[in-house]
């Protein structure tokens, strides 16, 4: 969002260095707790406690990798339907796309998303600066969210606890996002009506 304000990159590449030093000092610090640090630990050695703090991704991988091509058939993935993968609704809930829809499947949810975010950019461009920051921060939350969940399934990024967008589990999170597309679809309808642009200018 600073880069589609107009802000200059040394801005954004400093208040980066920034927050990577303040996690640095974090950890240094003693602020994370044991688990915290054991996910990090378990990210960059999925060896690690495969009975702890990497089980799940482990667990995870080994779903996805059963998947095949075109997966075992829906209802019918053999480590979520054995309860194997934990919070398979919610965290993990693309090891059980990726066992039971195989490749095609995982990557039919990710030209979606990439469908959906083509969609956003495209409105943003038509927009007024407000209603560009708008879309481009939309944007950017569900690509990072996408991107996050989907690496901790596959190993790629830590565990987090971030839902998949439109497909976890939770109320909460499907309410927000409802709401992010209906503010981009007044933003769209604003670039295109006079009365409605005035509206999304005040």
């Amino acid at each position: 969002m600073l880069l589609a304000a107009g802000l200059p990159a040394r801005w954004t590449l400093a208040l980066v260095l920034l927050a990577a030093g303040g996690a640095v000092l974090a950890v240094k610090a003693g602020v994370l707790a044991d688990y915290q640090l054991a996910r990090f630990r378990a990210f960059a050695d999925p060896h690690f406690d495969v009975q702890g703090a990497a089980y799940n991704v482990n667990q995870a991988g080994i779903a996805i990798a059963h998947g095949g091509l075109f997966g075992q058939g829906l209802f019918h993935g053999a480590q979520t339907q054995g309860g194997y993968v934990p919070e398979q609704q919610t965290d993990f809930i693309f090891s059980v796309a990726g066992e039971e829809l195989g490749f095609a499947g995982g990557a039919a949810i990710i030209t979606l998303y990439a469908v959906l975010l083509w969609r956003v950019l495209r409105i943003a461009r038509a927009a007024d600066r407000i209603g560009r920051l708008l879309c481009a921060g939309v944007a950017c939350w569900f690509a990072f969210q996408a991107f996050q969940n989907i690496g901790m399934n596959l190993g790629l990024t830590p565990v987090t606890g971030l839902p998949l967008p439109f497909v976890s589990y939770g109320g909460s999170s499907m309410f927000a996002g409802g709401v992010a597309i209906g503010l981009v679809l007044v933003v769209g309808r604003g670039s295109s009506s006079p009365r409605m642009r005035n509206v999304t200018k005040l």
